[in-house]
């Protein structure tokens, strides 16, 4: 238990800088298309609660430091955030009411904030890319557990990973995630065995096992040891164009995977606990530092340096989570003001205030269950309890 306790300081350390960055990424989007199109800005915080840092621009805009360091928002002159914002318009700040802006110019707006977590994650996968390259390598089977997926599907020791649904095997990774999501459905394989290509259909099963990092999760698993073929890696290298390129793959894969992540989960066919929150980043990005900087046997250098990717990769993954979460059609959220904003331009009128009051108090409610369950399954995760049983 004094182990897991002692490592509270690395983890918020490590939550704070990343939630740090990508959230505020995301609000300077909000925030700079509203200055493009002249609205008000009230003030600009990081972070809730009470300020620990606060100061007024010559616009009249408060640019604020809260402690909590969980999130952030910048709230626009008479813009409806919270259910007791319909109808108040602050005064003071320079520039026009958010209500005057213009339906179209508010969507913008409200659509910024991911665009910019968008445009953050690609950037950072593509910085990746340019400077570190990519790794290909052939895949085989090294072992199959009698009673698994794999083996009962006909899958052997020694067959070569050619494709799984129709994508062609690069590395061992693409096989770990395309298994951990597929829970209960077939997945398309094509094997080299013998010189000869043999199609398998393979169904992962739900499993309680560690992931890369140590957490315990129910996910997908075949019963199957991979092994990268000896003398088959391949370093690729990227100029800017290409890495840039490469980076916007990432990120639409991310995305593609998270939508898909989301469509199971509503038809019953992954655990909603899969979802992560806060905790959750900030326990992967505790066991990544520890992990790293526990192997002495790795130069001090190179192990500050796999820490600075492997943050950059987390960061660039938050960022697409983020942006996309923010587009959820909740109220209180982006997608939800989007949503308010199309009955506007269809209506040719806003939504009446007690409905806007409602509907924010509504998704509150719903967003603050959602956070309350995904952290905990997020704690359960971290493995805290189980230190405490000893």
């Amino acid at each position: 238990m004094m182990d897991a306790l002692g490592q509270v300081p690395v983890f918020i350390l490590s939550l704070v800088f990343l939630l740090g960055i990508v959230v505020v990424i995301h609000e300077l989007g909000h925030y700079f298309a509203g200055r493009f199109f002249g609205a008000a800005v009230e003030s600009f915080s990081v972070g809730f609660g009470k300020p620990i840092y606060e100061r007024t621009d010559r616009r009249g805009t408060r640019w604020r430091v809260n402690w909590i360091p969980l999130g952030g928002f910048v709230k626009f002159v008479g813009e409806s955030q919270m259910p007791g914002d319909v109808g108040r318009v602050e005064q003071g700040p320079v520039g026009k009411p958010y209500n005057e802006v213009g339906v179209g110019a508010r969507t913008i707006v409200a659509a910024a904030g991911p665009a910019a977590n968008f445009i953050l994650a690609v950037l950072l996968f593509a910085f990746m890319y340019f400077v570190n390259g990519a790794y290909e390598n052939r895949v085989a089977i090294a072992s199959v557990a009698e009673d698994g997926a794999a083996a009962e599907a006909g899958m052997q020791a020694g067959d070569i990973l050619v494709s799984v649904d129709g994508k062609e095997v690069t590395n061992a990774g693409q096989i770990q995630t395309a298994v951990a999501y597929s829970t209960e459905t077939p997945l398309e394989m094509q094997v080299l065995r013998d010189d000869q290509t043999v199609d398998l259909t393979v169904t992962p099963r739900a499993q309680m096992r560690e992931n890369a990092v140590g957490q315990v999760q129910r996910m997908g698993t075949i019963g199957v040891a991979m092994s990268v073929i000896p003398d088959s890696t391949q370093h690729i290298r990227y100029n800017p164009a290409e890495a840039l390129w490469k980076g916007g793959e990432q990120t639409w894969s991310t995305v593609t995977m998270t939508t898909n992540l989301i469509g199971r989960m509503v038809t019953g066919k992954e655990d909603v606990s899969t979802l992560s929150g806060p905790v959750a980043i900030g326990d992967v990005s505790r066991r990544i530092v520890n992990r790293t900087m526990e192997a002495e046997h790795v130069p001090f250098w190179d192990r500050i340096q796999a820490l600075f990717w492997n943050m950059v990769g987390i960061c660039a993954a938050v960022s697409v989570g983020i942006g996309f979460f923010n587009l959820l059609p909740f109220p209180v959220l982006d997608g939800g003001h989007i949503v308010f904003n199309c009955y506007e331009a269809v209506a040719g009128k806003p939504l009446p205030a007690r409905i806007q009051e409602g509907a924010l108090m509504a998704g509150m409610v719903l967003l603050l269950g959602m956070f309350v369950f995904i952290t905990w399954g997020d704690v359960l995760e971290t493995g805290l309890f189980n230190a405490a049983r000893g």
